[in-house]
C-alpha cells in the first residue's frame, strides 16, 4: 500500500463496552477512558434540567441501538474521547446517582428516581454495551483532526483549538493555557458594554499565533490556511523541551510589553478610527515585529513607532489587504511588506 493512501485510512478497531466497564474505566486512579472536560464544551445535558439525560437512559433500558462513541488512544493507550462524552458523562452521573429520572415515557414507574433507586434494572443497565471506536495512536495527527472535525457537527461544536488541545497535549498546550492569562489576552476585543462569550480557548490560540508566526516570518512553510499553520506548529513542538519552553514563555511577554509600552490602550486596533476595536488581524502584524525589537529601542523610540503605524493606515494598498483573505499567505506579506520599512525607518531616525 502506498504511503499516500496509507495516510488517507484510519487505523481503527471496534469494541462493546459494558455501561459498568467503561465506568471503572473512567473513575480508575489513572483513568483509562479520559472524558477529559478541559477540551470536551461542558456538560449541556443538563442546561433545561434533566429531561434529556432521562430520555437517555430510558432509550438504554428500551435497548435501543446507541450511536457509537470515539476514542483517540494516547501514546500510553489510554482512550480519549473525542465524541460521544455527553452519553458518557450523562451514565457516569446518572450511576452516582447525581440526578432522578423525569419526563419517562415508556418506564413511567421509574419516574423521580435515582440509580440507587431503580432496583433490578440497576443491572440491566450495568449490562448494557455502547459501541466504541478506538483510533489508534499510530494514525497521523492529520486525520485525527479530520475525525474531530468530521464528527463534529452537532448544536455545541468544538473549535479549532479545542480540537489541538485534544490532540496535542503536553507542555506547549499548558504553556498557552498560562500565557492565555494575561490581561492583555484575556480582555482582547472587549469593550465597556460588551460581555465575555469566548469559550473555545480562543485565548489560547491567540498566543499560538504569535509563536507560529513569530518563527516563521516569512510564511515558508504557511500553507495558505491559518488553521493548518498552527496544527503544524503543535504537531512540531509535541516534544519540545524545557528551555525552548521558557524561550518561547519569556519572548511572548516581552512582545506584549513592548506593544503596550508603544501602544498603550490602543493596543492592537486601527488608530484611524475614534472607537477602534481590537483586532487580530493588528496583533498578528505588531507581534512579531514590535514585539521582537529590542526593549531599549522600543523605549527610545516608541513615539515613531506609534507614529510610523499611525501612518501605515493613511495607506489606500493597506486597507485593500483588510479586506477578504485576511489569513492568505499573500495579505500577511503584503501587509508586512507595507509596514516593516515604516517601522525600520521610526526605530533608525
Amino acid at each position: 500500500m502506498s504511503e499516500e493512501v496509507t495516510q488517507k485510512t484510519l487505523d481503527l478497531y471496534p469494541i462493546d463496552y459494558p455501561f459498568e466497564t467503561l465506568l471503572s474505566r473512567i473513575n480508575a486512579d489513572t483513568p483509562k477512558t479520559i472524558l477529559n472536560p478541559d477540551f470536551q464544551r461542558k456538560y449541556k445535558w443538563d442546561k433545561d434540567g434533566w429531561k434529556r439525560s432521562s430520555k437517555f437512559i430510558e432509550s438504554c433500558l428500551m435497548r435501543i441501538p446507541l450511536p457509537s462513541c470515539y476514542f483517540a488512544e494516547n501514546d500510553s493507550r489510554r482512550h480519549l474521547v473525542i465524541d460521544g462524552v455527553q452519553r458518557l458523562t450523562t451514565i457516569a452521573k446518572f450511576f452516582n446517582d447525581e440526578f432522578a429520572l423525569e419526563g419517562l415515557t415508556t418506564f413511567k414507574e421509574l419516574e423521580g428516581k435515582k440509580f440507587s433507586e431503580i432496583g433490578e434494572y440497576q443491572a440491566e443497565l450495568e449490562s448494557t454495551t455502547i459501541r466504541c471506536i478506538v483510533l489508534r495512536k499510530e494514525n497521523p495527527k492529520k486525520l485525527i483532526r479530520e475525525i474531530f472535525a468530521r464528527l463534529n457537527q452537532g448544536a455545541v461544536k468544538l473549535t479549532d483549538q479545542e480540537i489541538r488541545h485534544a490532540i496535542y497535549p503536553g507542555k506547549l498546550d499548558k504553556l498557552l493555557i498560562e500565557l492565555s492569562q494575561h490581561p492583555i489576552i484575556t480582555s482582547f476585543g472587549l469593550t465597556e458594554t460588551s460581555t465575555r462569550t469566548k469559550d473555545g480557548r480562543e485565548d489560547e490560540e491567540q498566543v499560538l499565533r504569535f509563536f507560529a508566526f513569530s518563527e516563521d516570518i516569512n510564511l515558508e512553510k504557511y500553507p495558505d490556511a491559518l488553521g493548518q499553520f498552527l496544527d503544524n506548529y503543535m504537531e512540531d513542538k509535541i516534544e519540545i523541551g524545557d528551555q525552548e519552553l521558557l524561550e518561547l514563555k519569556s519572548k511572548f511577554e516581552q512582545a506584549i510589553r513592548n506593544c503596550e509600552a508603544v501602544f498603550g490602550e490602543e493596543i492592537f486596533s486601527d488608530p484611524s478610527k475614534e472607537r477602534s476595536k481590537q483586532g487580530l488581524v493588528y496583533y498578528d502584524l505588531l507581534m512579531p515585529t514590535v514585539g521582537l525589537l529590542d526593549p531599549e529601542i522600543v523605549s527610545d523610540k516608541r513615539v515613531k513607532i506609534k507614529a510610523a503605524y499611525s501612518e501605515l493606515f493613511n495607506e489606500p494598498s493597506f486597507g485593500r489587504t483588510l479586506s477578504g483573505g485576511l489569513q492568505k499567505k499573500t495579505s500577511i506579506l503584503r501587509r508586512r511588506a507595507l509596514w516593516v520599512p515604516l517601522l525600520e525607518r521610526a526605530i533608525s531616525d
